[in-house]
């Protein structure tokens, strides 16, 4: 029914625009009977206008004085003096008369001017005989009525001092019209934008409740003055009584320092805010939520409000507790098999003295092998990862233990680049899985073979070309492998970078781009 009713006012609407656009002079009234409205005045006195026509009757020495509007149906007067009449019917106005003129209309007697013979006021009260008249004419051109002087006798007009004087009248009391309509659209837009605000308070109001996480926000200053109610129904504070400093009451005692240090660096700096804390759960439970926010600015860079989020992390957060406890364990046990595996081949060749040489060069291999897998497994953040600070030593280290006698079967050429802590994981999965897959497939699994490995910087990126050669014809998988999923998870996801193959009769190439700063992103601990 309301979708129909608008639907029936958007036609009307239209229909009027047409009619008028037909007709410019139906346009021009109801653009001035608009201007008419947003003066907000009704039949009855103003007071401004009131003294207007007491000086006016004054003035010209008669003994009515009126203001008048008129709109579309009638004539009101807004100040009158010397008729107790507030509105008459337009088309027994005289200052209908007036308004289309650029001057004073003057009538000397009413009843020997064919447009008023007929006029009930003529020939009725207040038996009008001479009239004179000043336009009442807005800013934007459109009459809107007349300041008139009004005698029961006839007379033959008026002196220049009296016409003069009701013209000026006349500016002074549309001066103050437009005085108060500028007040009124001063007061209509302020109420416009309140709602406007409200809406919109209303509308982020909705949302902030409606999402998963935990919403606020804050002044320049770091003062809190706003969290929304899924805030509430987490903590099981009162609602209000985290405004201020009142959040901090329900942070871990142990990360509180921490918490307040990063968020004082935000508020200082500008920098974003994100850091992890344990917040006290309503059940008392203390669960650990990410907390971030940005600050919102002004045209001029100025910040006027900061908004953040709390998302409760608490079960990823023991997943990955979890994932690492169990990495180290399986670390620890592989480094022993290493071990294990390194001292039955020195028994071996203890017990064995004619085998002592490639016992030797089977034991370093295994130990290389133990430093890759030391480089390649996965770590928690900030973990040492080992001694390689740059992708040639990265790739030395973790190539090593394919090494043999008498040549060098790999060749690392172009510019080295330092590489910290996070990068190294996934670059030392890479090499660990492309070394592992040359060794059982490809260059590395015949005598002869060869691995080239080039390093060059394009633009904003790292390339590092993989070329196998001199080893069997390879073959393109018919599935990807685990291993092909690790390296992708490696490079594009945790890198940011690409990677490409191409396997060519004489061998496998491979071709990965990464973002120089995915190498070195610093270690400055904050997320």
């Amino acid at each position: 029914m309301n979708g129909w009713r608008r639907s029936c006012r958007l036609w009307a609407r239209k229909s009027n625009a047409r009619a008028m656009a037909d007709d410019p002079a139906a346009a021009i009234e109801a653009a001035r009977l608009g201007v008419l409205r947003g003066l907000g005045l009704s039949p009855g006195t103003s007071g401004a206008a009131n003294e207007a026509t007491r000086f006016a009757a004054l003035l010209c020495e008669t003994p009515i004085a009126l203001v008048s509007l008129v709109d579309n149906e009638r004539q009101y007067f807004v100040g009158r003096t010397g008729l107790d009449i507030i509105e008459t019917p337009r088309d027994q106005s005289f200052c209908a008369h007036t308004m289309p003129g650029d001057d004073l209309m003057i009538v000397p007697d009413a009843r020997l001017d064919p447009r008023f013979t007929g006029n009930i006021f003529v020939t009725g009260h207040p038996f009008i005989r001479f009239y004179a008249g000043a336009p009442l004419v807005s800013r934007e051109g459109y009459p809107l009525g007349s300041l008139c002087v009004i005698d029961t006798e006839p007379r033959e007009g008026l002196s220049d001092l009296q016409r003069q004087g009701l013209k000026i009248l006349a500016r002074g009391v549309m001066l103050g019209l437009e005085s108060r309509r500028g007040v009124k659209e001063r007061a209509a837009s302020e109420q416009r934008a309140a709602r406007a605000l409200s809406d919109v308070e209303q509308r982020f109001q909705i949302l902030a409740d409606t999402m998963p996480q935990m919403v606020w926000s804050a002044l320049p200053d770091g003062y809190n003055d706003y969290f929304n109610a899924r805030w509430y129904q987490f903590s099981g504070l009162p609602e209000g009584s985290s405004d201020g400093e009142g959040w901090e009451t329900v942070i871990h005692p142990e990360d509180l320092p921490e918490t307040w240090a990063r968020w004082r660096h935000s508020l200082e700096t500008g920098a974003l805010y994100e850091t992890e804390y344990r917040l006290r759960h309503h059940s008392g439970e203390y669960r650990w939520v990410l907390a971030r926010a940005q600050p919102m600015r002004d045209e001029d860079g100025a910040i006027t409000r900061w908004f953040g989020t709390c998302t409760d992390i608490h079960e990823q957060k023991l997943l990955y507790e979890q994932r690492e406890l169990v990495s180290r364990e399986l670390s620890h046990r592989i480094k022993n098999i290493f071990s294990v595996i390194s001292g039955l081949i020195g028994l071996s060749a203890r017990a064995h003295p004619e085998i002592s040489a490639p016992a030797a060069e089977l034991r370093e291999r295994v130990l290389a092998l133990g430093r890759a897998h030391e480089l390649g497994r996965l770590r928690a953040a900030g973990e040492e990862p080992g001694g390689a600070k740059s992708v040639k030593a990265l790739l030395a280290a973790l190539l090593a233990p394919y090494r043999t006698e008498g040549g060098e079967r790999f060749e690392i050429v172009g510019p080295d680049l330092a590489v910290d802590d996070r990068a190294a994981t996934p670059l030392a999965l890479l090499c660990h899985e492309l070394a592992t897959n040359a060794a059982k497939y490809g260059a590395l699994s015949v005598p002869g073979g060869h691995v080239r490995v080039a390093l060059s910087i394009e633009g904003e990126d790292c390339a590092i070309e993989w070329r196998e050669c001199g080893g069997p014809t390879v073959i393109p998988p018919a599935h990807e492998g685990f291993g092909s999923r690790l390296i992708a998870l490696s490079i594009e996801r945790q890198l940011g970078g690409r990677i490409t193959r191409d396997w060519q009769a004489d061998g496998l190439r491979v071709r990965i781009l990464l973002p120089l700063h995915a190498l070195r992103r610093g270690s400055d601990g904050q997320g």
